[in-house]
């Protein structure tokens, strides 16, 4: 119990550390686009990653797995294998709650294996991580983290004995800490430190497929990486505490995500696929790969499921729901080339009558693309390469969609972009496309901001029609200029 209490004030002391670091932290948006793990925040299915949930965000999680064995291993007290008994079928489900803080911190509570005293009890704990190196910054991330949770009772078998949480979350009767037994059974896994980092990319493009990212993870922990390493019921591998995963975040709808993982948490290989959308989460797993009996509920594969549901309350739209997004793509530049000059030929034609006449300017469309016009005296407009008048063509004959007319552009409203908020300010105005470049859409109407500008924009622009362009500023309060 001493020790118990010591671990328990390291883990205080953690956290406390993590609040005094986040204070200083610099404060910027991430994504929520990582999935989170059965019983411990943001993660693979059961392994860390480096990032956290965003400021002032909230994910709740309910978890299971299904345990289906031939038969049980029996133990004597020195943990070694003694024989078999029945086995048995069970739904084991865990639940927990996390809270993001300064897009630094990540804090929250686990509650394993909901029973009564007699077969273990429901086994509760903390956790935490601090992002050192924040992979939505710069692709790769650096935190360090750890988790505790209480000691099983089995208050009707043997009050005295100290026994131990396993990494599958339920309480186990073979599995505990005897200080005067083999090494075996002196190993430590309620208290689990840990060290994590993250590599973030964006994945090769391809038209058959839709955007995505991949995220490579890889760290070593203590506790529960590596704790019941030597008992054979508990592990038929091991990597000392070494653990790792992959998940590949592709995006399948404005608001939607779809994660494939895998990790490995240093004794099980484990795959599934998660769907995100709009914060709400619904994941689907085979835990323990690599093993093919049945006879112990650690060294065999079991099917999982977990729902999850996420609240930004931090968002800057106002919005409660945590919106997955990838990584976001750079609109590729368009070169149009010349076309290659025809081949000498002697053609035999009548001579077409002068084109019409008038001034010529270049107009910058909503695509990004100037167009050549040519303004006649008497004010009519002409376009293409026969100069004809854009009032015969009986509409507009440009490329690209524009803001006038759209209700949201007449009435004023504000755009949300990156999330930042923008105002109209000041009049219509004449922009040339070789000083600006699309960032964005809203509505289906591109956005554009200067093309030396900086991230994150001070001023985008909007086409009202072509050649014709609004200002919209973030930072304004209240006022129009």
């Amino acid at each position: 119990m001493i020790r118990a209490r010591m671990k328990a004030g390291v883990l205080s002391g953690f956290l406390a550390a993590a609040l005094v670091f986040a204070g200083t932290a610099d404060v910027a948006a991430q994504n929520t686009k990582m999935p989170t793990t059965m019983r411990y925040g943001s993660g693979f299915i059961d392994v860390p990653d480096a990032t956290v949930l965003p400021h002032l965000s909230i994910t709740g999680t309910y978890s299971g797995f299904y345990v289906d064995l031939d038969r049980t291993v029996l133990t004597d007290d020195n943990g070694l294998n003694l024989g078999f008994g029945p086995g048995y079928t069970d739904w084991r489900q865990d639940g927990s709650i996390t809270l993001g803080l300064f897009d630094r911190v990540e804090l929250g509570a686990t509650f394993q294996n909901f029973s009564d005293a007699a077969t273990g009890g429901t086994m509760a704990g903390g956790f935490g991580r601090v992002a050192i190196l924040r992979p939505e910054d710069s692709g790769l991330g650096l935190a360090v983290g750890a988790r505790y949770v209480t000691f099983p009772t089995f208050d009707d078998i043997d009050p005295n004995r100290d026994y131990r949480p396993g990494r599958l979350g339920f309480p186990d009767d073979r599995y505990y800490f005897d200080e005067n037994g083999p090494e075996s059974l002196k190993n430590f896994s309620s208290f689990t430190p840990y060290v994590v980092g993250n590599f973030m990319f964006e994945g090769i493009k391809a038209s058959w497929m839709p955007d995505y990212d991949v995220t490579l993870t890889g760290g070593w922990g203590d506790g529960m990486f590596k704790a019941g390493r030597d008992l054979d019921f508990y592990a038929n591998a091991h990597s000392w505490g070494f653990f790792g995963g992959v998940a590949l975040h592709s995006q399948v709808g404005e608001n939607t995500i779809l994660n494939l993982i895998g990790d490995w948490n240093g004794f099980d290989a484990n795959v599934g696929a998660e769907l995100n959308w709009k914060g709400a989460r619904l994941g689907a797993y085979i835990l323990g790969v690599n093993y093919f009996e049945r006879i112990t509920e650690y060294k065999s594969p079991k099917l999982a499921a977990k729902v999850s549901f996420g609240l930004c309350m931090g968002d800057d739209d106002g919005s409660l729901l945590c919106k997955p997004r990838i990584m976001e793509r750079a609109e590729p530049e368009v070169v149009q080339l010349p076309a290659p000059p025809a081949d000498t030929v002697v053609v035999e034609r009548e001579v077409a009558p002068p084109m019409p006449t008038g001034t010529a300017t270049n107009i910058c469309l909503a695509t990004g693309r100037s167009e050549r016009v040519w303004v006649t005296a008497s004010g009519d407009t002409l376009v293409g390469p026969n100069r004809v008048s854009i009032s015969s063509l009986g509409g507009v004959v440009f490329e690209g969609t524009y803001a006038d007319g759209m209700d949201w552009f007449t009435s004023d409203e504000n755009i949300t972009f990156q999330r930042a908020t923008y105002q109209q300010s000041g009049g219509e105005v004449s922009l040339n496309c070789t000083d600006i470049m699309i960032v964005g859409e809203h509505n289906g109407v591109n956005l554009f901001a200067d093309r030396n500008a900086d991230q994150p924009y001070e001023t985008i622009y909007v086409p009202v029609r072509p050649g014709v362009w609004q200002a919209y500023q973030t930072g304004l309060r209240g006022t129009r200029g």
